[in-house]
Parts: structure tokens; sequence; C-alpha cells
């Protein structure tokens, strides 16, 4: 029977050679032992002797083989033990055992023996240290009974074919330093090919540049163990990078990573450095950038790139942006002077440096007269909306000197402009301002009191913009607004009697220079002393007979100051034969006010008015250039006039024909001596006459656009709304100060109109005016003659009045004959059909894009009523107010579809009319543009605004037809845009 199974046993060694040549170990598997690796006896203990046996052969490469087998299965009671030697755990909680094995089948046997078994179990044994002697069988703990999925018969043998069985089992958690395993036979054929115990591990990796070393599984099959890694190769970490570690030796759940130094970048899974021309400076970006235009490296791994000779680069810039420089100066900058008050536009610089953050700062130096020296224009001045830091092209400077000669300086900035200080790009300008009206008084102090009376003072402006001729005092008793008195004084207190006693009042003051009345100040109350009342009956006698002989007295000392020339207290401003007293009420004067205008049609001699009120000019001082236009009575010239010790300036010349009648003359001249009484920034400024030579002439200041329908007419469409009303505000304010003189044009119009090259208008052609008469409707009856039928007011047609609300109606006329662009009033309509339309309540339309809010006043200036017409002095002030406030202005009457320069919605993010690029582009006829620029990132108005010609080209647009409408339009955006930003 011995002979029988080494006869089989021959058989399964064949087998295992030919097994063994398919054995791999994986990766992350450690041996502890191998029964296939070991060179010699294995050693192990069988108990009894005769139960296991080692069987030693070698493979085709003459490479041990061990193998023990056991086959008593024809004897009864069977308990072979076999024991390993002791297995060091390497400090591994748990480890598995792989068993390969074959087995015979019972039921192969012959006589089918009962005691034959198909399993046998599996032991372990812990210990520190190795001991030499048997183990108990107590002492072991079972790991299993392990049965074969194949077992072998005889007819296998026969056919070479054995059923080689695997399987694994794991023991754990281990506690000690090693262990001994033991194998149980009671009574089954079969043979031990190899024993194989190990335990799993995470075998070392690099991963997202981060170190983990080999890790020993846990104890528990469901564990995973965090691990640490380490960043390797010049890196850090971003994050500490972290993975867990399975039971399966497999790594999972990675957290955190590492990241190449700046200057380095990754590579193949390494940190390698960034090359010449190209950074890194965050660990944030993947890989090295090439050096950003106008910039370069002199080093490898570098972190930043160096700016080319004249290029700079902001702490804040990032490191990606490439080089810039300042911009160029601004551009094509022009101002606009209305009285104290500068409104500054320029364009954007040629260059900006590359840069999309250029602002603006504005340096105000004025002119010390006489010295021509410079000096600050002072903290006094303010700019709308600001000084520095400006985004849009255009300011308002205003509270300057009257008659003050400034030079501003508009300096283009952007981001690196300081680092190449003192280097600074700008442009001129150089303005002289207007005369102003003065500024309201800011202190009035009450004087003596008495139940009667209450004595004023007050301090000059504090800027008077001119010599102050006189002060005018309104007053009324509080709370009684509606009836009021003004009086008019030449001194800067006054005592103001025929007060009630014990009763408030409130007082307002103003001043009037030749340029008209400044603002009223704000109002200050006083109060009167109470009367006195007699304590008793009996005390009134001797109370008065006290104050007969007091007023005696006072009387005789009254009397001798007087006689003496002496004056005291407030007598001065009370007696000043000057101050003048009128009262209100309800709005209607009392008492007439003394009028400061002189019709030179009063005066018997014609010429005497002449040379009174106007300055004769030697004609050798005259040149005459060019004629410029035709007058009723002959041509216009312009030309220049050079007065002793004077510059040259130019001047307009109006001749007298040759072959005029005394009465031509007469009337020529008559203008001039009206012309002559005024002096104000809107009104046509008379420099002289020339009457000792021929031909006659009058010369006035000369106003370089020509009249303002004309000029209008030329420029349509090229004005912003903020600069229209301001032209009508300078109108505005020029019949101001007429009709506060008693004065009525009668020929109001935009003809008659005159705009120099700041923009300024003023009111001329005193051809009609005439002036008003003291009778109580203030009117002036004609005796026939022309009449401006489209400008002119109904009742003046009808009736031939002419009024102060006559001019406001024909000052309606003309404010739609400025926001149409000097289109003519009522078009072709006849003036027949023109009369006959407005006695029916017809009005003109509001003109193309104009803003509802002016509408309206042109339509208040139209009522049929004329004391329901607004008074000058109520439409400059509401004119100031939209100039103050631009969002009043946002709303259109007859809005259009073409690009308009006129105010949109205040504060909306593009400040034009706009909803989106692509709109704003189909609406110039560009939109086959609008792909490229989504593309290139122009995707808001916001963004276009700051497009410049380099964009342009970038994005795609290459025909310079198309470059200069599309830059046009964004030009338009951007003053849109100012005026939308303009403060309250």
């Amino acid at each position: 029977m011995r002979s029988r199974w080494s006869y089989i046993h021959v058989w399964i060694c064949v087998f295992i050679l030919e097994a063994f040549r398919t054995f791999g170990i994986p990766s992350n598997e450690v041996n502890l032992l191998d029964s296939r690796s070991v060179i010699g006896d294995l050693g192990w203990v069988a108990y009894p002797k005769n139960g296991w046996e080692e069987i030693g052969e070698v493979d085709e490469n003459y490479a041990p083989i061990h193998t023990y087998q056991v086959c008593k299965v024809m004897e009864h009671n069977q308990n072979n033990w076999l024991q390993t030697n002791w297995i060091l755990n390497q400090g591994a909680q748990r480890v598995f055992v792989e068993l390969k094995f074959t087995l015979r089948d019972c039921n192969s046997l012959p006589g089918g023996l009962g005691t034959c078994k198909e399993t046998f179990n599996v032991y372990y044994y812990e210990s520190n240290d190795e001991e030499r002697r048997n183990i108990r069988e107590s002492q072991l703990t079972k790991i299993d009974t392990i049965a074969a999925d194949e077992s072998f018969t005889e007819l296998d043998l026969g056919d070479r074919v054995l059923k080689l069985n695997t399987e694994v089992r794991d023991l754990g958690p281990l506690t000690k330093k090693g262990f001994y395993l033991a194998f149980q036979d009671l009574g089954a054929c079969i043979a031990l090919v190899s024993v194989r115990v190990f335990y799993k591990k995470c075998p070392l990796v690099v991963r997202n540049l981060a170190l983990f070393k080999d890790t020993i599984t846990g104890a528990d099959s469901s564990q995973l163990l965090e691990v640490s890694g380490t960043c390797v190769n010049n890196s850090l970490a971003d994050e500490l990078p972290r993975m867990h570690c399975s039971a399966e030796g497999e790594w999972l759940v990675p957290i955190g990573r590492c990241l190449c130094q700046v200057g380095h970048e990754e590579v193949n899974g390494s940190c390698q450095v960034c090359k010449l021309g190209f950074y890194r400076s965050a660990l944030q970006t993947k890989s090295c950038s090439k050096c950003p235009p106008r910039s370069f490296t002199t080093v490898e791994a570098s972190t930043s790139c160096q700016c080319e000779q004249g290029y700079y680069r902001t702490e804040s810039d990032p490191t990606n942006m490439a080089c810039t420089k300042p911009p160029s100066a601004p551009r094509n900058s022009i101002s606009n002077v209305n009285e104290t008050s500068v409104f500054l536009e320029w364009s954007a610089p040629e260059q900006t440096g590359g840069r999309k953050d250029v602002n603006y700062n504005i340096l105000c130096r004025k002119i010390t007269a006489g010295l021509g020296q410079y000096e600050p224009c002072g903290s006094h001045v303010r700019y709308l909306p600001q000084q520095t830091g400006l985004r849009n092209t255009s300011v308002m400077v205003v509270d300057l000197l009257a008659h003050t000669n400034y030079t501003f300086e508009v300096e283009a900035v952007n981001g690196v402009s300081e680092l190449t200080a003192p280097l600074r790009q700008y442009v001129s300008l150089n303005v002289t301002t207007n005369q102003a009206a003065p500024s309201p008084i800011t202190v009035v102090k009450k004087g003596k009191t008495a139940k009667n009376s209450i004595a004023v003072s007050w301090q000059e402006p504090n800027r008077p913009n001119g010599i102050i001729l006189e002060y005018e005092i309104k007053y009324f008793e509080k709370d009684q607004e509606t009836s009021y008195t003004i009086i008019k004084s030449k001194e800067t207190e006054i005592l103001v009697d025929g007060l009630k006693p014990s009763s408030a009042y409130i007082f307002q003051i103003r001043a009037r220079t030749s340029a008209g009345y400044g603002g009223f100040s704000r109002c200050f109350e006083f109060e009167t002393n109470p009367s006195l009342a007699a304590s008793s009956e009996q005390g009134q006698v001797p109370i008065i007979a006290v104050a007969v002989t007091v007023g005696i007295i006072l009387v005789a000392l009254v009397t001798g100051f007087l006689m003496s020339g002496r004056r005291c207290g407030y007598s001065k401003a009370k007696q000043d034969p000057d101050e003048e007293k009128m009262h209100f009420h309800n709005g209607h004067i009392k008492f007439p006010a003394v009028r400061t205008y002189i019709d030179p049609h009063t005066y018997e001699d014609p010429n005497q008015a002449v040379h009174e009120f106007a300055k004769e000019i030697d004609v050798c001082g005259i040149t005459i250039e060019r004629v410029i236009g035709a007058g009723e009575f002959g041509e216009v010239c312009s030309g220049l006039l050079r007065l002793p010790g004077k510059r040259e300036i130019p001047v307009a010349i109006k001749t007298l024909k040759a072959g005029y009648t005394e009465k031509q003359r007469r009337e020529f001249l008559g203008e001039a001596s009206i012309m002559g009484q005024f002096d104000h920034p809107n009104i046509i400024h008379l420099k002289g006459v020339v009457t000792k030579s021929k031909p006659v002439m009058i010369i006035t200041e000369y106003m370089e656009n020509g009249s303002l329908d004309t000029f209008l007419k030329k420029n349509d469409g090229q004005f912003t709304v903020i600069q229209l009303v301001g032209m009508l505000r300078g109108i505005a304010s020029g019949m101001l100060y007429l009709s506060e003189m008693g004065y009525v044009h009668r020929d109001l119009a935009a003809r008659n109109i005159l705009v120099n090259s700041n923009l300024v208008c003023k009111v001329s052609d005193f051809g009609l005016s005439r002036v008003l008469e003291d009778d109580p409707e203030a009117a002036y009856t004609t005796r026939g003659g022309k009449i401006p039928i489209r400008w002119t007011a109904p009742e003046a047609i009808a009736y031939r009045k002419f009024t102060s609300a006559s001019d406001v109606w024909s000052y309606g006329i003309v404010m739609w004959e400025v926001m149409s662009y000097g289109e003519r009033p009522y078009w072709e309509m006849s003036n027949q059909d023109v009369i006959k339309a407005v006695e029916e309540n017809y009005r003109l339309p509001g003109p193309m894009d104009c803003p509802t809010a002016l509408y309206q006043l042109m339509m208040d200036c139209w009522q049929k009523d004329r004391n329901s017409r607004p008074k000058f002095e109520e439409i400059v002030s509401l004119l100031d107010k939209h100039i103050r406030n631009p969002s009043s202005l946002k709303n259109l009457v007859n809005p259009s579809n073409r690009v308009s320069n006129l105010l949109v919605e205040h504060g909306s993010p593009e400040g034009c009319v706009f909803r989106s690029v692509e709109e704003w582009l189909e609406a110039i006829k560009m939109g086959r543009y609008t792909k490229l620029f989504m593309e290139s990132g122009f995707t808001s108005l916001e963004i276009v605004t700051q497009m410049t010609l380099e964009d342009l080209r970038r994005v795609g647009v290459s025909l310079a037809g198309h470059q200069k409408k599309i830059l046009n339009s964004i030009q338009e955006m951007r003053v849109q845009m100012m005026n939308s930003t303009l403060p309250i």
C-alpha cells in the first residue's frame, strides 16, 4: 500500500512542477512564509512521526520543492499534526494563509472506506518568542476546517490530471510578535503542496506630487487607515495630501495635493523649472506661462517677468498683464464759459498706454491781474463731479471769479503714471470768465430795535463779481409772505420802520451789479420790541407830561444835529435819496419801481443820447477785414479794434450805408444808445460808435459762431442736451436782466442770438425794442410796423401790446428752435395760417428727442393768458435745476431711433439708450461685427465705451470707415454716460 501511494506522489510532484511555473505574488502582499522558497528541509514538526511525511523534489531548474502529505485512510482513529516553525509577523495585525493542496476522493478508494475524510483543520498559536517544544492542542486557536473544492480519483492519476485546490484564510487581530501554524489530519488522503503566509500593505506610491510610504493594512477587514503624504521634488502642500489604505492593500479616497513651487511646473509627475521667457507666479496656475507683452526673464525658474524699458507694472497689476505706459495727452479740448462757470470737455488720449484705467485730473490756476503770474485757484472753486480721478471726459468748474483769466490743465493718467513722475501728459485751456451776478449774502445782523423799527446790517457777498450798485431788502411779517415790501439801498445797513410792535419779521437781502441781481439770502427772523403800557389811570398824566417834555428836548437836539450837518445811528441809510421802497401784495406792486433804463427816443436831440450812452471811437483804430452779413441799414463786417494802450481785439462792425436819411441815421444810432446801457454777459456788448466820420459805425464784440439759428443748422445733432440747456439758460439770463431794467425786446428769435467760441449765447438786435411805460399794464402800444408773426404772442399781434410776458412767448419759440436745431417754426405755414392756428389753441409739437421737461416749459411760455406764463426769473431758476440734475431730462417727448446725444436714464449701467451691444451695433448698421465683439469679451456697453482704435483692430474691424463710425458712436455714448453722472 505504501508503494502505491509513492507512485501517486510521483505524479503529484510532476503536477506541482507544472503549477509552480504560473505562481506570482501581487505587489501589495508581503510574504512571511513561503514553503516554495525554502532551500533544504522545511523542518516542520510532525506528530506522530509516521503521520505527515515531507517529500522533497526539484523542478526542471533543480530548485527544491517541499510538500507534506498524509494518506492513512486504511487506519482508524487518525489524529496527525503538522506544526510550522515560528513565524515573525513583522508588525502585521492581520495575516493571510494560502494553502495549495490535493485531496483524494474517498468514494474512489477500494472498498469505500468509512473512516476516510475529505477535510483537514488549521490552527495557530501566538508567541513572542520561538519555543523549542511541542504545543499542546489546548493552546491552539482554530482558524477553519478546510475542505477541497476538487478531489482526484484513480482515473485522474492515469490521465495525469490532478485537481489543485487553493484556499486562503485570515487570522487576527494578532497581538504578539509571532505565531505558529498547525495542520490536523483526521483521516484524509491529502498532499499539502505549498503554504504561504503573508500580510497585505498599501505599496509606496507617488500621487499628486506626494509620496505615500508602504503602509501595513489594519487589523479590521473594514478598516481604512488615513495616511499623510510628503511633498516631493520642489513642491508644496496646497492642502495636506492624504490617502486611505484599505484592508485589501489598495489606496483609496485621496484628499489634498501638492503643487509645484512657483517658478516650476508639473511635467510627467515631477516639477521642472520654467524656461527662459516663461514664468509661474502662483501655485494655482497649472503650468509656466509665456511672459506677457513688453516683458522678459533673465533666469530660469522665474516667478515674474521684468518690464521693458519705458513700460511699467503696478503692484496691484496681475503678473499675466502686459507691461504698460502712461497715456498720451487728452485731445480736442474745448471750454464753454457761462458767467463764472466753465464747462471743460475733451477727447480721450490717442494712446492709452495699453490700460483701461485712464482717468483725468484738473489743475486750475488763475492769472494775477497786472503781474501775469499764476497762482492756485483756491479752495472755494468747486469741480462737478470732482477734480481728480475723473472717468468721464468733461467737468464743470464753478464758483470762479468774474472777469478773471484762468488756465486749466487736463491731465490724463493711468495706473502707472505715478511711476513716471514728474512726466505729465496734459492739455491746457485758457479761458476768461464773464461778468456774473454777485453771490448770495450770507451774514445779516440785527441792530437796534424799537417797537416800530428794526435796524439791519449785512456783509458784502463773498463773491461780488463786480462793483455792488445797490442792495435790495425784502421783508414781510412772519406767515404773511404774499404781502411784502422791498427797499433798495446803496449802504450795507438800513433802518426799517413802520413795523408792528411785538411782531416777528422775515428779512432777505440780495446785491446787484451791472450783471444783475444775485440770489436772495436765506431768511433771517427779527422781532420788534413790545409797546409800553400805563401801569394805572393815575400814572397816565405824569407819564404824558414827562413824554411831552422829553419830546420837546429831542426835537431840539435833532434840529441842532441836522443844522450842524451831523448824522447818527442809521439815519443816513434811512434818509438816503437813493433808497427806494416798493410794497408788494399778492405779487402786485403797490408803488411803481424806479426805471433804470432810459428810452433814447425821449431825448429831443438823439445825438445827446448817443454820446451819453455810447463811447466815440477813433476810426483810425478800426480795421475792417471782411463782410460777414447785411443789416437793415447797411453791411455787417468783422475786423479789429485797437484802443490806445490796449491790445488788438476782434470786433463786429455795423455800417450805415451811403445816402442815408437823417431819420435812418437816428434809428441806426438809436440801437447803440440802447445797447450802451446794458452790461451783462448774455447781452451783446457795445464797444463804441463812430459818428464823426463816414461811414457811421456801431462797434460790438465779435461772436465767432454767428447767429444761433445758422450755427445750430450747421451742427445738427452735435450737442448734448446739457449744452443746449446751457445755451437756453444764457438767453434766459440775458432776458431776465432786460426785464429787470423794465425793457421789452419784441424781436426775440434764434436769428437775433449770437454765439461765441465758448458757446455763450448773447441777445442782440435791439431795432424793434421799446421800453415799458409806467402804466399798470406795463405794455407798449406800437403805431404799426412789421411784426415777426411766428415768434410773437397772440395779444401782441392782435392789440399791438408788447410786454415782458410777450417776450416770454418768444422765448418759448426760441427754445423750440434750439431743441430742433434751427428748424423754422410752423414750417411752411403762411403767417395768416399761423395766426389762425394759434388762436385756435394749436401749439408747436415737441421737437424730436426733446426732453419732456423742456417741452412743458415751452407750453407754459405759450399760455394764452399772459399772466399765466412764467417770469424769466422762474425760467432761469428752472433751467439751473435741470443743469444740476440732468436725470430730470431723461424722458423724451418724441424719441427717435437714431443714435442720440440726449441724456437717458440716470445711473443706468451703460448710460445709453441701448440695452445691449447687439442692439447698439444694429442701430449704427454695424451688426456684422456682433459675434466678433462677443468673442473678444466686449459683452456689455460699459466695456464698449472704453474701447480704443487698437481694440477695434484686435476685434477684427479692419475697414477705416467702419472704425471711424464705431468710434464716433462710442464717443457719443461716453458723453451720455458723463452727463448721466453729473451731481444734483
